[in-house]
């Protein structure tokens, strides 16, 4: 006869492939205890049968253990949501009338949104970082506890959470979670980590407006941004990587380096100074010289059409919404988020037979999508914006060789800039155009182009473009920061909704498939990129000024002319600073501008009929023939040279 006091065990497997068994109720942090070693020290929380969780967690039944320390991505954003609590805590000692709404992880950090009867100062958040580690040092354990929905409801209306009943009310939980740490109770999913005392490097980083669910027309809160690490050694690092991001901000150097500006009259377009624009048309140029030789054949189409175009292309049905519409002579139109419907009536024009194939569209015009003002960021989003834009109309035994011949597109202008990349597949999402047949056609399509190329991916679920799967490439910059910047979609339905054809070899019409691909992207966003990625200081061959001629003295400005004369006969960017000012401010103030290199030139230059090189960061090269100087400087710009 089984004894029936007898304790119930269940199995536990650890990531090395051990089992252990324990009782029944037996919490995460007791079989981290019973593990020992550094891992199990260091937990701040675990995944049970994939899903995340508490230390306190009870195993109730059979399970596969996984213990998270800050060193993994989910521990530390685990970290960081612990620490928004904290500061939660610490607003509300410090200000009990703040009112609670939501305070979320997010990359490299956390926010929290208050409602406050007034505007924050650097001193409050001071008070506030004092207060958190006030709180750290006490050491609360994070408590759960669950609790009836209608009685969550009357517990944060007692206490004047009108956000956080709002929430609730709109829950679908029955039985939602409240976490407490300390005097601190809030609504929250989940998981925390053990206590308050494990949160060793955190700061406070910022005070912005937001408003309640992203609605201009609810209230507007006041959002804390923060950051935690597991180490100081680690904060201190990133907080440097800060500084130095904000030394290279696009919008201040664009605006000291006299590239572009942005205007109230315009909000979300860029205004291209005389030196941006001609970084802007360096790109451009440099796209056409690596796609002509491909076969590209460049097209301009118009940038506002009917809203049936829009209907057949699907965009009404799934992009509507982010569409710049006007209503003229009775006729609903829209301004053309993209190219891609342009380029489909531009094929259907003439008969293209399967020896035609591929036909390659590019185009570098004008494109409009409505972003929400508080999204706008400098050229890094904006409403109005230029790509690289092409789309390759082909056979279906076209598109191995079509791919790999744009990913060596990719690798040629990305190396050009020292950029290294990693590829995304993203999928199938879940709104979509066609069939679900023809989708994975055309994943599997993808699959085989990058395997053929011999390239490596990972997989970013439902991430796909409403009409196809695509491939999204995620750039590296000199701070290890990642952009998406290239996508190439591989579509069936555009050729289908357009009904595009071409004449097979038998006679027969067969659809073609289309190819979107944009390299650079936008290119508002990639010289925003591009300017925080050199800070400024561009390779030779692309800095809108290559060359400032400085004549030292007013006797030497006629040949400085002719010195600058003669480079730009050479094909190189070259000014004059004629200006009556002594030399040593001259090359300072082309330096602050970060002009690759100066020309000095003076009496013995003149007499010698050279010039005496300065490089920005090498500084005196010495005296060269002019000639001289001239072949060294196009070699650079030729093989577009990093510097």
């Amino acid at each position: 006869m089984a004894d029936a006091t007898a304790v119930k065990k269940v199995a536990i497997r650890l990531p090395d492939g051990t089992v252990r068994e324990y009782p029944q109720g037996t919490t995460v942090r007791e079989v981290a205890q019973d593990i020992g070693g550094r891992t199990a020290l260091e937990a701040l929380v675990a995944r049970v049968n994939g899903r995340l969780v508490d230390l306190f967690y009870r195993l109730e039944e059979d399970a596969e253990i996984e213990l998270l320390t800050p060193a993994t991505d989910a521990g530390l954003e685990v970290l960081r949501h612990s620490t928004a609590h904290v500061m939660a805590q610490a607003v509300k000692r410090l200000f009990p009338e703040a009112r609670l709404a939501i305070g979320p992880p997010i990359e490299n950090g956390f926010y929290y949104d208050f409602d406050l009867p007034r505007a924050l100062t650097p001193e409050d958040l001071e008070r506030i970082a004092a207060e958190m580690r006030r709180i750290i040092s006490e050491d609360y354990a994070f408590s759960r506890q669950e609790m009836d929905r209608e009685q969550a409801i009357q517990f944060f209306r007692d206490r004047g959470e009108s956000y956080k009943v709002e929430i609730l009310e709109e829950l679908d939980d029955p039985r939602p979670s409240i976490y407490q740490q300390g005097e601190f109770i809030d609504l929250c999913r989940g998981p925390h980590i053990p206590s308050t005392g494990r949160i060793k490097a955190f700061a406070l980083r910022s005070v912005a407006g937001a408003y309640w669910r992203g609605d201009s027309h609810r209230p507007m809160l006041q959002r804390i941004y923060g950051t935690a690490f597991a180490t100081q050694e680690e904060l201190d690092r990133y907080l440097e990587l800060l500084a130095e991001a904000e030394r290279r901000d696009h919008r201040r150097l664009g605006r000291e380096l006299d590239l572009f500006s942005f205007r109230e009259e315009a909000p979300g377009f860029v205004f291209w100074h005389p030196k941006g624009y001609q970084l802007y048309r360096t790109l451009v140029d440099f796209s056409r010289e690596l796609q002509e030789p491909r076969g590209y054949l460049e097209v301009s189409t118009p940038w506002i059409y009917r809203t049936t175009l829009w209907e057949t292309s699907g965009h009404w049905q799934h992009y509507k919404d982010n569409m710049f519409l006007i209503d003229a002579d009775g006729d609903r139109m829209g301004v053309k988020p993209m190219n891609c419907p342009g380029h489909c009536l531009l094929y259907s024009q003439k008969v293209h037979s399967y020896r035609d194939l591929p036909v390659k569209f590019a185009e570098y015009g004008p494109l409009a999508r409505f972003e929400a003002s508080g999204t706008l960021h400098g050229a890094l989003r904006v409403r109005g914006m230029h790509q690289d834009d092409a789309h390759i109309f082909l056979r279906e035994d076209q598109i191995e060789e079509q791919i790999r011949e744009v990913l060596e597109l990719v690798d040629a202008i990305y190396s050009a800039f020292g950029m290294a990349y990693t590829i995304k597949l993203s999928t199938r999402p879940d709104e979509y155009m066609g069939e679900l047949e023809t989708w994975e056609k055309a994943e599997a399509a993808l699959v085989r182009a990058l395997e053929a190329a011999g390239r490596e991916y990972t997989v970013n679920p439902k991430d796909g473009a409403f009409y196809g799967p695509k491939l999204d490439f995620d750039v590296t910059d000199a701070l290890g920061r990642k952009w998406q910047c290239a996508t190439v979609q591989l579509d069936f339905q555009f050729p289908e909704r357009f009904d595009l054809y071409y004449v097979d070899r038998d006679g027969s019409h067969k659809r073609p498939v289309m190819i979107h691909r944009a390299i650079m992207g936008t290119l508002e966003r990639f010289i925003g990129i591009l300017v925080e990625h050199f800070a400024g200081a561009f390779p030779v061959w692309l800095a809108p000024v290559q060359v400032r001629v400085l004549p030292i003295g007013s006797d030497h400005v006629a040949y400085a002319a002719r010195v600058r004369a003669e480079l730009a006969n050479a094909g190189v960017r070259a000014e004059l600073d004629d200006r009556n000012e002594k030399i040593g401010y001259k090359i300072r103030e082309a330096q602050v501008q970060k002009v690759p290199y100066m020309l000095v030139v003076g009496g013995k230059e003149v007499e010698a009929a050279t010039v005496a090189v300065r490089h920005r960061r090498a500084g005196d090269q010495g005296s060269m023939p002019l000639a001289t100087f001239i072949e060294r400087i196009r070699h650079e710009i030729d093989s577009r040279s990093l510097d």
